[in-house]
């Protein structure tokens, strides 16, 4: 198994930015993708941002530009470095590993204000 724990969510005015946290612990090892979603009220849950053991990422099209998904492999943490915020970014944020099955966090709320 592998727990989540978000950090990092939090209220801003449109054009600020945040960063958001994920650390991992258990079975790590396991993890072949780590990803960020969000699910804003009324909505379904869209990937936001996903990043593979090897590195590579890719990006929802209404963020890229604008938020950077990274790793710290000796942290087991990852990272979503959110800038240029807008009001539609509003959602709770969850963090997600991917292994055979799917691990959720417990979410973080981000709050962008206009």
């Amino acid at each position: 198994q592998v727990q989540l724990v978000e950090s990092g969510g939090g209220l801003v005015q449109a054009g600020g930015s945040l960063r958001l946290s994920c650390a991992a612990s258990g079975s790590i090892i396991s993890v072949s993708a780590m990803a960020w979603y969000r699910q804003a009220p009324g909505k379904q849950r869209e990937l936001v941002a996903r990043i593979t053991s090897g590195g590579s990422t890719n990006y929802a099209d209404a963020v890229k530009g604008r938020f950077t998904i990274s790793r710290d492999n000796a942290k087991n943490t990852v990272y979503l470095q959110m800038n240029s915020l807008k009001p539609e970014d509003t959602a709770v944020y969850y963090c997600a590993a991917h292994t055979y099955l799917t691990y959720w966090g417990q979410g973080t709320q981000v709050t962008v204000s206009s």
